[in-house]
Parts: C-alpha cells; sequence; structure tokens
C-alpha cells in the first residue's frame, strides 16, 4: 500500500514534470520561432514607435538616433537649484508637465515587465529602458524633498506663443511645484506609481538605482495621500491643458503598483477599503482616468497571485468584476458592447487626441487576454454570453490595425510607419529646418508654411481621425495632428504584446 501510494506520487510529479517543461518549451519556441507576417508588421511598427521617445527627449542628449536633435532645456530647474534638464517634451510643444510624463512612464514600465521578453527578442528592451530612466531621472530630481514636487517646466502661456526648436529656446522656463500647503494628490500618486513600476523595471539589473526609485515612490504615495487635494485647483494654470477630473483613481493606481513592488499587505489593505475603488460603470483608461487600469492590475493579483493572496483579500474580485465590465464594453459582439466607435469599429471617445482611448483600451484587453490564458481561464462572461480570451485579442488587434493603416483614409497614423503617414505634424522641431534658428515669434513662417515637415518626427502617434474617420493633414491642425509623449507610451505597450501570437506567462505577479 505504501509503495502504491509513493509510486502516485511519483508518477503524479512526473506528470506535473512534463506539463512545466511542455509550457517551457511552448514559451520558448513562441519567442525562437521565425515571426509571422503580422508580427513582423508590429514589430516593424514598435522599432518606428519607440524612437518618438528620443524625439522628444531634453537635456544633454547621449547616443540620440534622431539627427536633426541636439542639446536642449539644460538650465531647466536652474531656479530652484535642481537639475530638471532631463525628462521629455510633452507634445509639439516644449512643455514639460509632470502629470502626463509620469504616466508615460507608468505605462512604458508596464510594458516593460509584461511583455519585455518579446521586445528583446526585436532588439527594443534597452531602447525601452533607456527611454524610461531618462523620465525616472527627472521624476527623481523633480521630488527634492518629502512634501514637494515640482510638476511642470516652462510657462504653457509664453511656450504656446512661440514656434521655433527646442535647441533655440531663449524664453523663460519657470518651474512650479505642489506641496503641503498647496497640494496635488493625483500627480505625485501617479509620480509614485511611475517611480515603484520602474523599481521592478531595473530591480534585477541595478539595486541601488531601483531602491532610490522606491524610496522615492513610498514617500510621494504619502505625500499625495497625507494632503489632499486636486493639483490643477492648486494650480489653476494647468486647467487649460491637462485638467484633473479627481484623484481617488491615481490613489489606487499607485497603491496597487507599490504593492506589486514591495509585496506589503498594507497596499493591498489600501486598494481594498477605498470607497472609490470601483465605478458602477466602465471608464475609458486615459492620462486622467487610472481607474479602468488599475482595475486590471489588480485583477491580476486575482488571476495570477498565490491562492492565500487571493483567499484573505476576497475586495480582490470585485476589481476583477469591475475589470470584466471593462472588457464586456471592449468586444463588439458582447451585449454590454460601447456604441462609442466609429462606423469601421475603431473606439472613438473624444475629438483631441482621439487614439489615445482606443490605443490604451486595446492594451488593456490584450493584457486582460494574456492573464486569462496564464491561468487557463477559458471564458469571460458578458450578460450570460462567453467569449473566449481569443477574442480580447481580436479586439486590440482590430485597433492597432486601424491605427497603422487598415482605415478609410488607408493611413498610418504612425509617423514613419508604411507609405503614408502625416506629413504635416504639428510639431515644432520636425517643422523647421535644422539650419535654421528662428526666435521665438519668427519661427511661425514654418507653422504657416505648405511644405512638408523637413524633419520626421519618426514614431510620433498623431492625434487620430474624427468619427467620420477623415483627417485633415495640416500642420495647423492640432486637434488631429499633434502627437503627444504618453501616447507613445501607449502604442508602444501595445505592439509589444503583439510580437508573439503565444504570449509567455507573466512574470510581474
Amino acid at each position: 500500500m505504501g509503495k502504491a501510494r509513493q509510486l502516485g506520487k511519483c508518477c503524479c510529479c512526473f506528470f506535473v514534470l512534463i506539463v512545466l517543461v511542455g509550457i517551457a518549451l511552448s514559451v520558448f519556441f513562441a519567442f525562437k520561432r521565425p515571426l509571422s507576417l503580422d508580427t513582423k508588421k508590429y514589430a516593424e511598427a514598435l522599432t518606428i514607435a519607440m524612437q518618438f521617445f528620443d524625439v522628444q527627449k531634453s537635456g544633454k542628449l547621449e547616443k540620440n538616433g534622431i539627427a536633426w536633435r541636439g542639446d536642449s532645456g539644460l538650465e531647466d530647474g536652474k531656479e530652484a537649484r535642481l537639475d530638471l534638464s532631463k525628462g521629455m517634451y510633452d507634445a509639439g510643444d516644449h512643455m514639460k508637465f509632470g502629470f502626463p510624463m509620469a504616466f508615460t512612464a507608468t505605462v512604458l514600465s508596464w510594458a516593460i515587465l509584461e511583455y519585455g521578453d518579446q521586445m528583446k527578442v526585436v532588439n527594443q528592451l534597452d531602447p525601452a529602458r533607456n527611454s524610461l530612466k531618462w523620465i525616472t531621472d527627472y521624476l527623481i530630481n523633480a521630488h527634492p524633498s518629502e512634501n514637494v514636487l515640482y510638476i511642470q517646466v516652462g510657462n504653457p502661456e509664453v511656450d504656446h506663443g512661440c514656434w521655433n526648436r527646442p535647441e533655440d529656446m531663449k524664453e523663460a522656463r519657470p518651474v512650479t511645484q505642489v506641496n503641503a500647503s498647496a497640494p496635488g494628490t493625483e500627480v505625485a500618486a501617479e509620480t509614485a506609481a511611475a517611480l515603484a513600476a520602474a523599481f521592478l523595471v531595473f530591480n534585477t539589473t541595478d539595486s541601488t538605482y531601483s531602491n532610490l526609485l522606491l524610496k522615492h515612490a513610498k514617500q510621494l504615495f504619502t505625500f499625495a495621500d497625507k494632503y489632499r487635494g486636486i493639483y490643477s485647483n492648486s494650480i489653476p494654470q494647468v486647467q487649460k491643458y491637462y485638467n484633473s477630473t479627481g484623484y481617488g483613481d491615481e490613489l489606487l493606481w499607485a497603491a496597487a503598483w507599490l504593492y506589486h513592488a514591495t509585496r506589503n499587505q498594507s497596499y493591498l489593505d489600501y486598494v481594498t477599503r477605498q470607497n472609490f475603488a470601483h465605478s458602477p460603470n466602465p471608464t475609458w483608461f486615459s492620462w486622467d482616468n487610472k481607474l479602468p487600469a488599475a482595475q486590471v492590475l489588480l485583477s491580476r493579483v486575482s488571476f495570477l497571485g498565490s491562492k492565500e493572496v487571493t483567499e484573505s483579500n476576497p475586495g480582490l474580485n470585485k476589481y476583477r468584476e469591475s475589470a470584466e465590465a471593462v472588457m464586456c464594453g471592449l468586444l463588439p459582439k458582447s451585449p454590454t458592447a460601447t456604441s462609442s466607435r466609429t462606423h469601421s469599429g475603431l473606439i472613438w471617445v473624444a475629438e483631441w487626441n482621439a487614439l489615445q482611448h482606443p490605443v490604451a483600451s486595446a492594451f488593456l484587453a490584450l493584457l486582460y487576454s494574456d492573464y486569462m490564458l496564464s491561468s487557463l481561464t477559458t471564458t469571460l462572461s458578458c450578460d450570460a454570453q462567453n467569449f473566449a480570451p481569443s477574442s480580447l485579442r481580436a479586439f486590440a488587434i482590430s485597433q492597432v490595425d486601424y491605427v497603422l493603416g487598415k482605415n478609410p483614409m488607408r493611413m498610418s497614423y504612425v509617423v514613419g510607419y508604411g507609405n503614408n503617414y502625416p506629413k504635416y505634424v504639428h510639431h515644432r522641431g520636425a517643422s523647421i529646418p535644422g539650419d535654421e534658428a528662428p526666435g521665438c515669434k519668427d519661427g511661425f513662417k514654418w507653422l504657416n508654411s505648405d511644405k512638408q515637415n523637413p524633419n520626421i518626427a519618426l514614431g510620433a502617434l498623431v492625434g487620430g481621425p474624427f468619427l467620420n474617420e477623415t483627417y485633415l493633414d495640416s500642420r495647423n491642425n492640432s486637434m488631429q495632428g499633434e502627437p503627444s509623449t504618453y501616447n507613445a507610451a501607449l502604442i508602444v505597450a501595445l505592439l509589444s504584446g503583439l510580437l508573439t501570437s503565444t504570449p509567455a506567462t507573466p512574470n510581474l505577479a
């Protein structure tokens, strides 16, 4: 009897070993086999999209691959005795807005953590890490003490009154801070999320740097939570540019990332007791709204966390339920499918920066699909109608394919990808010849020029089409033609997840 039991244990262990080896081999060959035509397309688009970070970099450039860019913003932060020369310009202008810049870092970190292996196969992991560190170096310097965070470099009214190259800026570059008396909960919490996520990225390669990131992340979260206030109320001048609709989602988002970074139960307790944790209706992931992303990130714990963690934190199931509602809204054949789409099926929510929402939504759908596959979860139920993980992946592919040219305009909205892409991008540096050095005002002749941009803003994801799926390629059409750095993070994240048809088990949790 004892021998039989031992034999049974051996057979069971052998079976488990065979399964694990099979999984490992499937993952190995998923990365080693030749790329399919579709994945080659996404790899090419990723390589191009990644370069927009180099287009946007401020500071003393190091091995920058964009020939028409040079050093700029070297004196940024000097008035506060800080080095804020690094970081990235926000869009086609020369502002450094800390709120969307931190969001850029969080999304880029998430992409590296989930899909870094795929990035590495196509030689994009190192560029992604380098661009991330360019931002996190800035964010560290922008946090000189526990309850002070510099959230802006430049005066937007002055900056937007100029049309010149960043290398030729002569106008004043004032810095703006939030602090205990003028709080900015959402920007402090988003910065905490960015640094906590980046800690996970660099923890295996540079422990000294990663520990510094985590130290700042913890301090910033405490600051954000203790001194609560909407930053655009404290700093009214940002309301025209990056007005916040609330900070509850950023606190939740930051706590979720700090839990992943530290495995400290207090952060998990925090997210399960907050009254802003759940939304009765699905919302859209964006630079201003992190709630759907936080729901997906916390669903990850439910899908892939240990049994002990999931059973001792039943509140996590509510996040998974909320995330499922988001996913069901995205699937076009779901009974609860959103009607916010173009005729061709692109998610469409707003005229300004229209592509942010479909790309962000597609990234979340891809993540959720991979979490389902990795946890052997076969179905997603939407009002009693079941969908497989492949349905979410198909939705994500439909959105990125639209962006890359499968649309009524037959245009790629990623600059430099394909043969037909925007040539009059609303971007100062791209619009001015490299041998010119105009001042603040005399550069406007290039804004109004009918000639194509002399420099290519390689990898820029422009704002995108109107609801009727038209696009006017005009430099004065900033609504459709201005790219943003945070959009670059979203498209890089989405493309990175599509580099193989067989997702590896994510290694974040």
